[in-house]
């Protein structure tokens, strides 16, 4: 399971009676399509990418779709939302789409299990958890080894969430089995905002909320910073995945993919708040305060976002060994095959 599993996407609403579901996959039942009209004068036909609808993960797809980046590098591009990351990989495995872009632990884990696919471009470089504290305990839990004796909050065992709390308590050399996990899936703000568990994993905007109210942050996965001083530096997050045997016929397509995806990664940089806000569908930001958001989002660009599409060995070698350590990835599990690097290097 990912971090953007269906306790935390946010899917835009359609109207399903008037469109087919895909077929392929079990897990096309929780597909949406994409919102807004087809992109005109497009090249070549329609490739379908999903992604798990989190937010802070599709940023870089939603300003190369919305500035017409894709359209620009001779791409249809159709941006498929589905109800988190495992969604988006097995509707990717079971041919209901072209592409899917992912979390690496799920794409590590598929592959693990044996699905036939390559990774070949990032899009993310930090996980999009923060370790919070309840504001009720922010005098009392200093450190992550302050956790044992404690109650923390992830959304679901399992988790990436749940792997990168393991993998922070071996780091603080705490004992995990004193440290109780409570699965809260998506009432996790508030139950850390009224002192219902003693800390937590949190994705933005809940971080900003969080420390509004006085928690302390232990660890914010989302800064470059506390990501080198407490992993070891960057962790691969967000990437694309092809179906292995679909490798070699869609290379030229990828090499596309990939320019406009960089190129996006390079655009955003330069892009404020509100603009950031504006590219994104307003279903998925219905809801929230759009200027706090923003501001969000213009302070976590550059340290979330790569500027290149490059993989990063080291940056996932972090997260494969976070898994081992939460137990989602057996040592002895083979993964050396999912990289490949011929489209963009590495």
């Amino acid at each position: 399971m990912s971090c953007c599993d269906e306790t935390t996407a946010k899917v835009p609403s359609a109207d399903l009676s008037r469109r087919s579901m895909l077929k392929g996959a079990a897990v096309v039942a929780s597909l949406l399509p994409a919102v807004g009209p087809k992109q005109a004068g497009a090249q070549g036909k329609t490739i379908k990418l999903a992604y798990c609808s989190q937010i802070l993960c599709g940023v870089p797809y939603e300003v190369a779709r919305s500035a017409g980046i894709f359209k620009k590098h001779g791409l249809d591009v159709e941006l498929v939302y589905t109800r988190g990351g495992s969604a988006a990989m097995q509707a990717l495995v079971g041919g209901a789409v072209d592409y899917a872009a992912t979390a690496l632990d799920v794409a590590l884990q598929a592959y693990a299990k044996g699905a036939d696919i390559r990774r070949f471009a990032v899009t993310g470089r930090l996980p999009l958890f923060a370790l919070v504290t309840s504001p009720r305990n922010a005098n009392a839990i200093a450190t992550v080894k302050d956790l044992e004796g404690r109650t923390v909050g992830v959304s679901a065992l399992g988790n990436a969430d749940h792997a990168l709390a393991m993998f922070l308590l071996k780091l603080a050399n705490a004992d995990a089995s004193k440290v109780q996990f409570a699965t809260m899936g998506v009432n996790l703000l508030e139950a850390l905002r009224q002192g219902q568990i003693d800390a937590g994993l949190v994705q933005e905007p809940a971080l900003t909320l969080l420390q509004k109210a006085g928690a302390r942050v232990m660890v914010n996965g989302m800064d470059l910073a506390d990501a080198e001083k407490y992993l070891g530096g960057t962790y691969e997050f967000m990437g694309v995945a092809v179906r292995g045997k679909e490798f070699e016929q869609r290379k030229a397509e990828m090499t596309a993919l990939t320019q406009a995806l960089g190129e996006s990664l390079q655009t955003l940089r330069g892009m404020n708040g509100d603009q950031l806000v504006a590219a994104l569908p307003k279903e998925m930001t219905t809801g929230l305060d759009l200027k706090e958001f923003g501001e969000i989002l213009a302070r976590h660009r550059n340290a979330l976002y790569p500027e290149t599409v490059t993989i990063d060995a080291a940056a996932a070698a972090r997260v494969a060994q976070s898994l081992v350590t939460g137990g989602l990835l057996k040592p002895a599990d083979k993964i050396e095959g999912l990289h490949d690097t011929s489209i963009v290097g590495g």
